[in-house]
Formats: C-alpha cells, sequence, structure tokens
C-alpha cells in the first residue's frame, strides 16, 4: 500500500513502487491517492483529477494497481479506516504492508488509531542513506519491540512488524513540479510525458501568468 496525494505523480513515486515491486518481491503494489489529506493541506487539483493523472501513469504495468477506495469515500483520508478495507478485502492470511517515508513516520504517533495498525499490516520506512531516528523520539521504544533488519519477514506473515528500508530514491518533488507549471515552466522528464500532456490538456496547476501554448 503506497498511499499520498500525488499531486502530480511523478517519476520519484513510479520508481518507488518498482523498486517495491521488482526488488522487494511484492507480488502488488497499490497505489492510494487520498481524497481528503488530513495531516497535509488541501491539494492543488480534485480527488477525482489526481486519481486520472494516477492511472494514465501507471497505464497497464504489472503488478501496479491503482486503489481509489479513498476517492470513493469522499471523506477525510485515514489509512487506519483504508486498512481496515483491504484487510476485509484480502483476508487475514495475506501479508500487508504500509509503505511510508521518514516525515510520516516521524509524525506516525499522532496519527489516528496508530498504536493499532500493526493488527492490521506491517509498516515499511523508506529512509535514506544515514538516516536515523533521534534519540529521543518518542518512536524509539515502539520501534525496538517491532523492528526486523531484512524484508523478507514482512512476506511471511501477515502484520506486525517494521522495517527501515533504504530504495534506490528519484529526488523529485511534486511542489516544485506545480511551482514550475504555475510559473510557465516545463516539468517535462520530471513526471511521464502522458501526465504533462493531460495536465496541459486540462489547464491543471495553471496560474495567470502561465502559458502552455509556449511549454514543449
Amino acid at each position: 500500500m503506497l498511499g499520498g496525494t500525488f499531486d502530480p505523480i511523478h517519476h520519484g513515486h513510479l520508481r518507488l513502487a518498482l523498486e517495491l515491486r521488482d526488488r522487494l518481491g511484492f507480488d502488488q503494489v497499490r497505489l492510494l491517492p487520498c481524497a481528503l489529506p488530513v495531516h497535509r493541506e488541501s491539494p492543488g487539483c480534485s480527488a477525482l483529477q489526481r486519481l486520472e493523472m494516477v492511472e494514465l501513469a501507471v497505464g497497464h504495468e504489472p503488478g501496479l494497481l491503482v486503489d481509489d477506495r479513498e476517492v470513493r469515500a469522499d471523506r477525510p483520508s485515514y489509512s487506519f479506516d483504508t486498512l481496515q478495507s483491504l484487510r476485509a478485502e484480502l483476508g487475514k492470511q495475506a501479508s500487508l504492508t504500509l509503505v511510508m517515508g521518514t516525515d510520516a513516520f516521524l509524525q506516525f504517533d499522532s496519527w489516528h488509531r496508530w498504536q493499532e495498525f500493526l493488527s492490521l499490516c506491517h509498516i515499511l520506512v523508506v529512509v535514506r542513506p544515514g538516516w536515523h531516528l533521534p534519540e529521543q523520539h518518542p518512536m524509539n521504544t515502539w520501534l525496538e519491540q517491532y523492528r526486523v533488519e531484512r524484508v523478507e519477514p514482512l512476506l511471511k506473515q501477515p502484520a506486525g512488524l517494521v522495517v527501515l528500508q533504504q530504495l534506490a530514491s528519484l529526488e523529485i518533488s511534486a511542489t516544485a513540479i506545480r511551482q514550475q507549471i504555475g510559473a510557465g515552466q516545463s516539468p517535462r522528464f520530471l513526471l511521464p510525458d502522458v501526465v504533462w500532456s493531460h495536465i496541459r490538456q486540462q489547464g491543471l496547476y495553471v496560474s495567470s501568468t502561465s502559458d502552455y501554448a509556449n511549454q514543449k
């Protein structure tokens, strides 16, 4: 489960999804666009617009699935509710892993019903080389209790473990992409061409000073 606002989806998101599938051996990676984010500012595009861009980006790539349940729910997106829904759909024995970045993990103890997550899933935190949890952070004791060093145990049981994992990272910012578009600049090669073409056709993220006609 790889959630996010995807505002817009870019090559960093897609490369991470492929790393999860190919390098770590997950059978399926579900990209779940968030409808109404609880911990972030309101997205620049509607939930349906962002969902459409994710669907265009993923296409028919094997093992990558676009999951629209949060968009269909049309209410504030709590990951715990999504996990409950997925667990009910997949059954009690399927291995289910929630993927998050370090910024999200540092705030994890503020999430809705966070202490119950490991009853439903594993957690994989994507970290950069040399990153570590600050010594005085309140999540340290919790992490020591549930952490494993390798991904393989996550694939062998339904839930209950946490792993910190380094993966290939493309330093691409959706915020920077929106700013470029708003300034009339081209973000090409930061996101799939099909998504960039769709953004231009629909006039997404455009400001009064943007000139799509001059963007190649």
